[in-house]
């Protein structure tokens, strides 16, 4: 028997695409027209490989964490092992019982209830009726849906979905459990749950788990090796610490290469950004330290009592708060300048963040730009490692600033 749980050869999908060409606008008729034909005059045809040339072994009991942009390939990969779409080239032999969390509701049947779509998960995976009902009381207690076991799941809101099927997932004593972004829909409680119970699959029941997620935090702590995806390309595989810095460096955190980006605040354009990055190679810190950037910039006319701002915002484009550089800039000749810029610890909360950047100056009591930039110098801050439960997983409604704990005393 072999000792590996899901083998990748040469692996890759190929979709086409329709692009109508530049100009030509098809009415109602026109399309109609063309549903009696094999394509259309006004259409041109694409190949769009979602995923190219990829090959890993995954051995039986590892946790194999996947990583990369949006549209990378990540799901298309997940698909093809779950047997959901059938790959366009390559090969993929997998060894035992696979069950798999895609998307909320995977394996449902939205008319039947929650009990009774447990029992279809399980036939489904090839287990009798009797080992279902064996984890069935475990199951209802981990998804907290016991008040609804008997409604139509397609009355469930998405928590309560992902809860259940989670659950359905990894108590049936899959051999390999696979588990996409799915998760992100649930509560922060519910997240660490899920985490805890994958540990517990992976390291005291040897099971194999194959994970893709974008928390880095998550991907650190319960796997041991990891995948980076970049274009539908395998860019890298191994420790998932060398592979969380090869990922942020993909999404050229640092913003290198500013000069020519476009501007969207208007600006006087004596001076210009050239380049914004971060002193570490990896974008990633832990909540509450200092971090450091070099800008590099390029002087045209002379600049005086000029200073940077920097906003930092969430990945949602809230403003979480803004910092000024103390000292003046002052230059009276054209040239490039570089400064080391630091912002002082700032307890943000997990997850990731980006920056506008700007070099300013008041005149008569009115602040001019003369140059900034926006969506640059992207970072990530890690979970800590601290005792709390609650502050583990922190849910985004909360905030992204994290208050130290409350102090409570007793009155009487």
């Amino acid at each position: 028997m072999s000792d590996h749980a899901i083998k990748v050869e040469s692996l890759g999908k190929c979709y086409h695409i329709r692009k109508q060409r530049e100009g030509h606008y098809l009415t109602l008729r026109d399309r109609l027209t063309t549903l009696f034909k094999r394509g259309s005059v006004d259409q041109q045809r694409e190949d769009f490989w979602a995923l190219k040339d990829v090959s890993f072994d995954l051995p039986k009991g590892e946790v194999l964490g996947v990583i990369g942009r949006n549209g990378s390939g990540k799901s298309t990969l997940l698909k093809m092992i779950s047997r959901i779409t059938e790959p366009t080239k390559g090969r993929i032999t997998v060894h035992g019982r696979v069950s798999c969390l895609l998307e909320v509701g995977t394996g449902f049947h939205p008319e039947l209830t929650g009990r009774e779509n447990i029992y279809l998960n399980g036939a489904i995976l090839g287990m009798r009726k009797n080992e279902v009902a064996a984890s069935f009381d475990e199951i209802v207690a981990f998804a907290e849906v016991e008040q609804f076991l008997d409604t139509p799941v397609k009355r469930y809101s998405s928590g309560m979905y992902v809860r259940l099927a989670f659950a359905v997932a990894a108590h049936l004593e899959p051999e390999i459990l696979i588990v996409d972004e799915v998760l992100a829909v649930g509560d922060a409680a519910f997240q660490k749950k899920c985490l805890g119970k994958m540990h517990d699959v992976a390291q005291q029941k040897g099971r194999t788990v194959l994970f893709v997620s974008h928390n880095l935090s998550s991907v650190r702590q319960l796997t041991t090796r990891c995948l980076v995806l970049e274009k539908g390309q395998l860019v890298y595989q191994g420790s998932p610490e060398n592979a969380i810095s090869r990922y942020v460096q993909n999404l050229e955190l640092s913003g290198d290469h500013i000069e020519n980006q476009s501007r969207e605040y208007e600006c006087t354009g004596d001076a210009r950004f050239v380049d914004l990055r971060f002193k570490t190679s990896a974008a990633v810190f832990p909540s509450g330290v200092p971090i450091e950037f070099i800008a590099v910039i390029s002087i045209f006319k002379a600049v005086n009592s000029a200073f940077i701002s920097l906003t930092v915002l969430t990945q949602e484009s809230n403003p979480v708060g803004s910092g000024f550089s103390a000292a003046s800039i002052h230059s009276t000749s054209s040239g490039r300048r570089t400064l080391s810029v630091c912002i002082p610890p700032i307890t943000l909360a997990p997850g990731r963040y980006y920056c506008i950047v700007a070099l300013s100056f008041y005149s008569g009591g009115v602040l001019v730009n003369i140059d900034a930039v926006s969506k640059v110098l992207h970072f990530e801050i890690l979970a800590d490692d601290s005792t709390n439960s609650i502050l583990l997983q922190w849910n985004s409604s909360w905030g992204p600033l994290k208050m130290p704990l409350l102090e409570t005393s007793y009155l009487q």
